[in-house]
């Protein structure tokens, strides 16, 4: 009778001597990712959010994988933002980074004028036909996202996705590593991912999130696929087994 050890032994990933040639080094970008829960106890609802490590957002929102993009949009300057690289990549959009970065300027004008009470931040919908954006307006006078910015922009966008079907399926950028729309915590740092997720997650949205680039280099940490994170996370940073 042949274990359990040996059966997982003769798995590979590739062809011929693919398995051989593909072991990463410590010089090489990876992602470590870990197994978490029971992929017997499927549940019906969609209440995690999913994490789509290696996959890169761009071409998968090209490709029609999504029907709602969400990301960040300023009023002064989008160049370096992927708002901008989507605008170019989409042959049906009317928008293009100046008129976008221009309504968004417009926008916070009209604002000021008639709903200075308002609460910020706000969000923009950029319909490109095929992908509607959902852009987080950075509120005036910040050159950065805080995490309340997040929390109270992605509260607003969970109620514009709910009951939408034809708005779905929807993901989102991490909003880390952000050349023109950048996050901080109450130091000026840039937070956890994890802080990021939990932000979101308690906001309500159940979406897909891509980590940035940047996050593809932090092996040998491990990494989960979806968030909530396991349990057994907490049990180890309390000094558990």
């Amino acid at each position: 009778m042949v274990n359990q050890a040996e059966e997982q032994s003769e798995m590979r990933l590739y062809d011929d001597e693919g398995d051989l040639l593909l072991q990463a080094d410590a010089r090489a970008e990876r992602v470590i990712l870990l197994p978490a829960g029971d992929p017997k106890a499927a549940s019906k609802d969609r209440d995690r959010i999913r994490i789509q490590w290696g996959q890169h957002i761009l071409a998968d929102l090209v490709a029609g994988r999504y029907r709602t993009a969400i990301c960040a949009v300023n009023d002064l300057d989008n160049t370096h933002g992927i708002i901008g690289e989507l605008l170019e990549l989409v042959p049906t959009s009317q928008w293009n980074i100046d008129s976008a970065t221009a309504f968004a300027r417009m926008f916070h004008e009209s604002v000021a004028v008639h709903s200075a009470g308002d609460h910020e931040p706000y969000i923009l919908k950029f319909d490109l036909d095929r992908i509607l954006i959902m852009a987080l307006l950075r509120p005036r006078g910040q050159d950065h996202f805080t995490l309340d910015d997040l929390s109270r922009g992605f509260a607003t966008i969970t109620k514009m996705l709910a009951g939408r079907r034809e708005r779905w399926p929807a993901a989102s950028v991490s909003f880390l590593g952000a050349k023109s729309n950048r996050l901080a915590d109450a130091d000026g740092n840039e937070p956890a991912f994890e802080s990021v997720l939990r932000t979101m997650f308690e906001a309500g949205f159940r979406g897909d999130v891509y980590p940035s680039l940047g996050m593809w280099e932090l092996a040998p940490t491990g990494a989960f696929a979806s968030y909530p994170f396991p349990d057994s996370l907490k049990v180890m940073r309390s000094g558990g087994f």
